[in-house]
């Protein structure tokens, strides 16, 4: 079978390689549909701050195969495959920080999302890991449910009220997919802010929200106060991992805000700020790891009750032999907003 890999700095490679043994209580999913992160772009170009170097943690596919001793689960169902999953059993957990409990990051799928075939191994099927699509969602949509449900999980740590004035740093997937969820909620005013304006004009014609472009717009600061009546955001969601972006989000809140720091930051990143500023304006500092089963599931409810389109986040579809292309595409975003790689 085709799995794609990282092969040293800005390079990966379709590689044929086994389908990984089958036991008792596993399950063989076979991908239909897998997104590209920020974080498998980072690990590619960047330098990734956690330990996984893997590719495509968002696959979804059909079952092929499910060990003997697998019940709930049978060939032929249609899932969304998480490759990370938490105890539920230690002091992390218990204090619902699901995404820091240490059997997360241990937890995973094989090879990687990014496989014609996947492992699903017992730990994640029994720990809510493997989870049954609605027939009304297609592979295409299901490939957003964990970027989605990361999102869900990241606003719902701020708190939103009806009315709030939400700032977008990064107007890529995750930041639209921000964008979907504050509307659903009642935001005020949202404005994105980025440097392509491709994804500007993407934002203004799909969701109708303000958008400016950082290396055009003078002072994006005065900006955003003017848009809020001298207040700022409620919540400025950094939707990148760029530093500069995360300075300026303090600056973008109003006192007693909210900086939600969501974009995955380069490994060593360092910010100087004025932290005197950011205890006497009481800003809240919120960052946000990935999410659980929880989030999971709310996504999935999320978009087949319709509440909310998502597949039109879809720009470009790659098949696995051309995975290359595909993550060359998502880094250069010209004219890319989710792209997602498929098998057959």
């Amino acid at each position: 079978m085709k799995a794609v890999f990282v092969r040293g700095k800005n390079k990966v490679a379709v590689d044929d390689i086994s389908v990984p043994n089958l036991g008792d209580r596993d399950v063989l999913v076979k991908m239909r549909a897998c997104g590209l992160c920020g974080s498998d772009l980072e690990k590619v170009y960047g330098d990734y701050g956690m330990s996984s170097s893997r590719l495509g943690h968002e696959p979804t596919g059909d079952i092929i195969n499910v060990g003997k001793s697998v019940k709930g689960f049978s060939i032929g169902d249609r899932v969304f495959v998480h490759h990370h999953v938490s105890c539920h059993a230690c002091h992390y957990c218990w204090h619902g920080d699901f995404t820091m409990c240490n059997m997360y990051q241990k937890s995973n799928i094989e090879p990687c999302g990014l496989s014609e075939q996947i492992l699903v191994p017992e730990a994640n099927v029994i720990r809510g890991g493997l989870v049954k699509l609605p027939e009304n969602v297609t592979f295409d949509e299901a490939s957003l449910i964990e970027p989605l449900a990361c999102c869900i999980r990241g606003l719902g740590k701020c708190r939103l009220q009806k009315g709030d004035d939400i700032a977008i740093l990064g107007a890529g997937p995750a930041g639209l997919m921000h964008t979907i969820l504050a509307k659903l909620t009642g935001a005020g005013k949202i404005v994105a802010f980025d440097l392509n304006q491709f994804r500007l004009d993407f934002a203004k014609e799909h969701f109708g929200i303000d958008t400016y472009n950082v290396a055009r717009e003078k002072d994006i600061i005065k900006k955003m106060q003017d848009i809020t009546d001298c207040r700022g955001a409620d919540t400025t969601i950094v939707a990148t991992g760029n530093s500069k972006a995360i300075l300026q989000s303090f600056d973008l809140t109003r006192k007693g805000g909210n900086v939600l720091l969501f974009g995955v930051p380069t490994e060593g990143t360092r910010v100087l700020c004025n932290i005197s500023k950011v205890y006497s304006s009481e800003l809240s500092i919120i960052p946000s790891y990935a999410s659980s089963e929880i989030e999971i599931n709310q996504a999935i409810r999320l978009i087949s009750s319709k509440r909310i389109e998502i597949g039109s986040l879809i720009t470009h579809r790659f098949d696995i032999l051309n995975a290359g292309e595909g993550i060359e595409c998502a880094h250069r975003a010209e004219d890319a907003i989710k792209v997602i790689i498929t098998a057959k």
